[in-house]
């Protein structure tokens, strides 16, 4: 029978940290994942290269059903208290835009400081490990592991949501959840791309890989960022933003020229280009192939000084306005997180502990907080983290 202070279930970011901060603070703590590696999705995340917080993060960029639940954790420890940790060990890093903060090499410098950081503060990490039943005891709680049983004073669920499930999500903490009587939201993918099922499909296929500067909206919600179409449909920063506020049936509206008045630009052109055609004249703004596909899609392409008021008004307003209603999206399969999940008004905004089971926690993208994309929600896991790491 192994005896320890603290197990925590998963090694990923939120675990990691969790686990660091613990044994720093003297406890004995062992760290399980059923995966053979520590930290998969820091290791894929940013392209390879750990979009790992955001210099702006605050509690505007995370959406919960309890939208206050999160100020207290990142309060307390801010992207600046991880920067120092990536600092300490001499990781080079840089701003790629809107206080994104980026490795300069590659994402497994930062799972590596934070396995580096356990072993120093003496973790138990146990990877390939599976846990195949939990019990409450009058101590705390009693696991059944591969690795044998296992008693403990405080279990830590870090073990995230069901996105990639390539890469070992599965819905285990949400099943620890319901076992202690939590209540789960009903998930969903977040941060993903559309699929597009109807005529549209045609244009995305043939622009498969062209990116455009635009501004997307849904449900209020608005952002200005990359659109990138895809041989499924649309992706791109701005894709994935909007997407966690998006429900199926729902108008997405894009604004293809967010630089310009549309009409104003094209009453422009054609006095200054009248004899141009409509496809040359956006390919000042788009690429030659995407100009072309739109003139000749969307509109009728010819010399700009053929165009009546009326037809550059209808031009203008499909460019500032292109809706569109995707089919759905390509699911947890390619989201970056779980939209929903642990009620967090059952859990301690404080602590991180369970208002249903004590000794219980739960931290990281398994609790009903999400974040844009841009380094928000790494910053959740190193917050909520090291939240629970201060009493367990």
């Amino acid at each position: 029978m192994r005896s320890t202070d603290v197990v925590i279930i998963g090694a990923g970011a939120a675990g990691l940290m969790c686990a660091l901060t613990a044994a720093g603070r003297g406890r004995r703590v062992l760290l399980v994942d059923h995966a053979n590696k520590a930290g998969k999705k820091i290791l894929m995340s940013g392209g390879g290269r750990c979009n790992f917080t955001n210099m702006h993060a605050e509690p505007a960029n995370f959406f919960s059903q309890n939208p206050h639940f999160c100020k207290s954790a990142l309060a307390r420890y801010t992207p600046w208290d991880f920067v120092a940790l990536v600092s300490k060990h001499g990781v080079p890093y840089h701003e790629k835009k809107l206080g994104q903060l980026f490795c300069d090499g590659k994402s497994r410098e930062i799972r590596d400081l934070l396995v580096e950081e356990c072993e120093q503060a003496g973790v138990d990490l146990r990877l390939s490990t599976s846990v195949e039943r939990i019990e409450r005891t009058e101590a705390g709680y009693g696991l059944r592991t591969s690795i044998g049983p296992v008693v403990t004073e405080s279990l830590v669920v870090a073990t995230g949501g069901l996105s990639i499930p390539t890469l070992g999500a599965t819905g285990f903490g949400y099943e620890v959840a319901r076992q202690f009587g939590h209540t789960v939201l009903e998930t969903r993918a977040g941060l993903v791309p559309f699929t597009i099922t109807d005529r549209l499909k045609e244009l995305c296929t043939e622009l498969t890989g062209t990116s455009v500067a635009c501004v997307v909206r849904c449900n209020g919600h608005s952002f200005r960022e990359n659109l990138l179409f895809t041989h499924r449909g649309l992706s791109g920063p701005a894709i994935l933003q909007v997407s966690s506020f998006w429900n199926p049936g729902d108008v997405v509206e894009i604004d293809l020229l967010p630089d310009h008045d549309a009409l104003e630009w094209l009453r422009e052109r054609q006095i200054a280009r009248p004899d141009s055609e409509l496809k040359t004249v956006l390919a000042d703004v788009f690429t030659r192939r995407m100009a072309a596909l739109l003139a000749e899609r969307w509109f009728t392409s010819k010399p700009m000084k053929q165009y009546a008021a009326a037809e550059l008004r209808a031009i203008a307003g499909k460019l500032r306005s292109w809706q569109v209603v995707p089919g759905g999206t390509e699911g947890y399969r390619t989201a970056e997180v779980t939209l929903q999940g642990v009620d967090t008004r059952e859990v301690s905004s404080k602590t991180m502990e369970s208002r249903r089971s004590p000794g219980l926690y739960f931290i990281g993208e398994v609790l009903d907080v999400s974040g844009h994309l841009g380094g928000f929600n790494f910053q959740w896991a190193w917050a909520s983290g090291h939240a629970a790491a201060q009493v367990v």
